[in-house]
């Protein structure tokens, strides 16, 4: 690379993958938060409400791996502009759902932005680390990317909280589209800025090797990041974790915005405060993160985790707290103190499930990608269960899921397959 992050030509490249890492939290965090939009409007059930979730995060399942293999063989700018036209899609047809008043419309913009979404995470982390030419720098642009995705996650369920204003009846999608508004508004910008702007393609292939894989001459592996069980048992625990980070916050945000004493504005400005918490958490844990072991990390955050919400389920409802001129039930904060908890958890098993993979950590990339459909189909199977026993109740599928990452930094991340050579 002849270039680094630095150059005048890349700071435009840069600005714009901090608006889509912005973006990526922003829209994935709008599905959840109309949640309480669609069950007003359309009649949905706790457990319908979060099909926007769920098809969110179906695509990645849908999408992850090819998403991979079109940034190996079209490189960063044609995948960044085609994700980025994918997601104007998506969030144009759920603009359009509230017109048309149709669920199913609605249901199917976000599988349509679903895809954008993913394609966006498998693009920014390394487009971000080439634009910084790797080492510290590229690090040092990422974590700042992180710090726009938290922002982005705060801001949404803050947005359509107060569009939709104090009572759950007045909840319409018409409501909140300024919020959709926006979020095309910044895709366009974003789309024009990526074409006028030159980035360099260092992963993309080789045309000897594109040449190899149409002649189906290139050297076939024995092994894969699957071979590893250490690798497999955090692919789970990925899954599980994306279904923790969006399943507390869905959940409450749906239940409390149904309660007359809360409210869907003060609710989804209290929901925002969660996602604030896991601004905070990253950037408390990336210091503590070059003393501590992920394996001590993980293990910390999820056992309080499990510590906050069973306080979530015990402390009765009538219990409140005074914040300003509000009255807020104790167990919410302690749902958005589980912020501080989750922030860290994704980089931990990540690093743990990626440790000694070497050439394998590139296609694991990928399946890590597809796994994060647990996002959408945790929330769903939890408010499932909302709907039988009550939301708060509900909470024990999170706790059993907190359950298994502990299971994993204690036992499952240990690697038993050092034998396969990853050079």
């Amino acid at each position: 690379m002849t270039k680094t992050a630095s150059s005048k030509s890349y700071a435009p490249a840069i600005a714009v993958c901090f608006a889509l890492f912005f973006m990526i939290a922003f829209v994935t965090n709008l599905a959840g938060s109309m949640g309480v939009v669609v069950t007003n409007q359309f009649g949905a059930s706790k457990a319908l409400s979060q099909l926007g979730t769920l098809a969110n995060f179906i695509a990645y399942a849908c999408m992850g791996i090819p998403a991979g293999l079109i940034l190996k063989r079209k490189g960063y700018k044609f995948t960044s502009l085609l994700a980025v036209i994918v997601g104007l899609v998506g969030i144009g047809i759920q603009f359009l759902s509230g017109y048309f008043e149709s669920f199913g419309v609605y249901v199917a913009g976000a599988f349509v932005a679903g895809f954008s979404m993913c394609m966006l995470n498998i693009v920014v982390n390394p487009m971000l680390n080439t634009l910084g030419g790797g080492g510290n720098k590229g690090n040092q642009l990422i974590q700042w990317g992180g710090s726009c995705n938290s922002i982005g996650g705060t801001i949404a369920p803050v947005f359509v909280g107060w569009l939709v204003g104090g009572s759950i009846a007045d909840a319409t999608v018409a409501k909140a589209a300024p919020v959709m508004i926006v979020a095309m508004a910044i895709f366009a910008i974003a789309f024009v800025v990526i074409l006028l702007t030159n980035i360099p393609e260092p992963h993309m292939e080789t045309p000897e090797e594109k040449a190899a894989r149409l002649a189906g001459t290139a050297p076939k592996d024995p092994h894969s990041p699957l071979s590893f069980r250490h690798f497999v048992l955090g692919a789970i625990a990925i899954f599980f974790y994306v279904g923790i980070e969006v399943g507390i916050p869905n959940t409450a945000n749906v239940y409390f915005s149904g309660l007359d004493s809360v409210g869907p504005a003060l609710t989804g400005t209290m929901i925002g405060a969660y996602w604030f918490c896991m601004l905070i958490g990253r950037l408390i844990g990336a210091p503590i993160a070059g003393k501590v072991s992920s394996k001590s990390m993980l293990f910390f955050t999820s056992a309080l985790a499990i510590l906050f919400l069973v306080c979530t389920i015990f402390i009765p409802q009538t219990v409140t707290i005074k914040i300003g001129e509000n009255q807020i039930p104790l167990s919410l904060i302690f749902i958005i103190l589980c912020g501080l908890c989750t922030s860290v958890m994704w980089g931990s098993i990540f690093n743990l499930s990626a440790e000694g993979l070497g050439k394998y950590t590139a296609a694991a990339s990928g399946i890590f990608m597809t796994l994060v459909c647990g996002g959408g189909i945790i929330p769903f199977f939890q408010n499932l269960l909302a709907d039988k026993v009550g939301s708060i109740q509900s909470y024990w599928l999170i706790i059993a899921c907190l359950v298994y990452l502990i299971f994993y930094a204690l036992k499952g991340s240990k690697n038993v397959n050092k034998d396969i050579p990853v050079e």
